[in-house]
């Protein structure tokens, strides 16, 4: 497509109020900015979003989960589930418990540990139930957040360190267990489409004037696909309707499923079912940055400083995995799988006469299960493989017929 000026978006760094950059913040970002404007250059001059997005989070020593900046918690850019709230993760260390029990020798494989309170607070409740799993596996391509996670299990729990491992890439078939993704596919690189009288536009990333700015081309066909299988289920999108797709979701399940010979993959995230992701409403899609707990829509400054995340499509997940030949085995919100798995029996065993104690819990709790925090923006998906066992997570209430 020809390169008008109105399939142009140009981004400034004064739209939001952010703290100076350090200056060795400011080298960094310079540094990673090189290394997508060769590629741009090498590639005639413009990349799809989602290459852009992949270089911006993960180029090897560069991309935002792959450099040495503090991403997570009150110093960081955002704050997870895990560490707002210890009973996270020890709600998901009984569904865990629940499976492990199932199977002759279980193990638990977690995508992308960030701070690895998770992996320490699922270790030690599931060491309280008797319920150990043989390994617990680490699968963590940022060098410094391996270090980190390393360092909160010497901390936490040293005597179980042995069972710990942390891998470059996905185990060999033959895995037995469950896999743990908390806000993981949010972090997935997406096709940017918009809709037209003209068809379906797709958004690239150019370099002009020594800046980035996105431009509208026509969609490759994989995306056009995609646009138009959205129709069908959801209806005709409207003229300037503008969203995403994660075109990876589907050969990353395949994968999975190589791997995953029986157990459970357990996906937690914010998110929707696919109706009211592609709803006529949400006509601006869902891509979103965080910085220093700042929120905002541009994704083209700050490269390698700020997260980049768009909400992730459940339907999609769960079509995938079918595809891929798992079974979906419950869906739910984030805080009717908490209660599930026994959320207000863990609050019962408190004791309210330590009162500053108490309180903090019980704060931390009302931030992961309170409809206006994280309980109904955060939803809970399981895709299973021979495991007929129904899953106490989704007992409370399933709303796998929203999907």
């Amino acid at each position: 497509m020809s390169e008008h000026r109105e399939n142009w978006s140009f981004h400034e760094p004064g739209i939001m109020n952010i703290p100076p950059l350090t200056t060795e913040q400011q080298l960094h970002s310079e540094e990673i900015t090189r290394l997508i404007e060769q590629e741009i250059s090498q590639s005639g001059g413009a990349i799809p979003f989602d290459r852009y997005m992949e270089l911006a989070l993960y180029a090897p020593g560069l991309g935002y989960y792959q450099n040495a900046g503090y991403k997570i918690g009150a110093a960081g850019d955002f704050v997870t589930a895990p560490e707002v709230s210890a009973y996270f993760s020890r709600c998901l260390a009984r569904q865990c418990a629940q499976v492990l029990t199932q199977l002759e020798q279980g193990s638990i494989l977690e995508f992308g540990a960030g701070s690895g309170v998770m992996a320490a607070d699922i270790l030690i409740e599931l060491e309280a139930m008797g319920c150990l799993p043989e390994q617990y596996l680490i699968l963590d391509l940022s060098a410094y957040l391996q270090h980190r996670q390393r360092q909160t299990l010497e901390q936490r729990v040293p005597h179980l360190l042995e069972r710990v491992s942390w891998l470059g890439q996905l185990p060999e078939t033959g895995f037995q267990g469950v896999v743990l993704g908390n806000e993981l596919l949010d972090a997935m690189p997406v096709h940017m489409f918009k809709k037209t009288a003209g068809g379906v536009l797709e958004q690239y990333v150019v370099e002009h004037e020594g800046a980035f700015a996105s431009q509208w081309r026509a969609a490759s066909p994989a995306l056009r696909s995609a646009v138009e299988e959205i129709e069908r289920r959801y209806g005709v999108l409207d003229e300037g309707y503008t969203s995403e797709i994660n075109l990876r979701l589907k050969p990353w399940m395949r994968q999975l499923q190589g791997v995953l010979q029986q157990g459970l993959l357990l996906l937690i995230d914010y998110g929707y079912p696919g109706p009211a992701y592609y709803h006529p409403q949400r006509h601006m899609g869902t891509l979103i940055c965080h910085y220093q707990h700042r929120a905002h829509a541009d994704p083209l400054i700050l490269t390698g400083l700020q997260d980049i995340t768009a909400s992730v499509d459940f339907s999609a997940v769960a079509r995938a995995g079918a595809d891929a030949g798992l079974e979906l085995a419950g869906y739910t919100t984030q805080a009717n799988f908490l209660l599930g798995c026994g959320l207000d029996q863990l609050l019962g065993q408190l004791d309210p006469e330590h009162h500053d104690e108490y309180i903090d819990i019980l704060q931390g709790v009302k931030q992961i299960t309170l409809p206006s925090e994280m309980g109904e923006r955060f939803q809970a998906i399981a895709l299973a493989r021979h495991l007929p066992v129904p899953l106490m997570g989704f007992d409370f209430r399933d709303l796998r017929s929203r999907l």
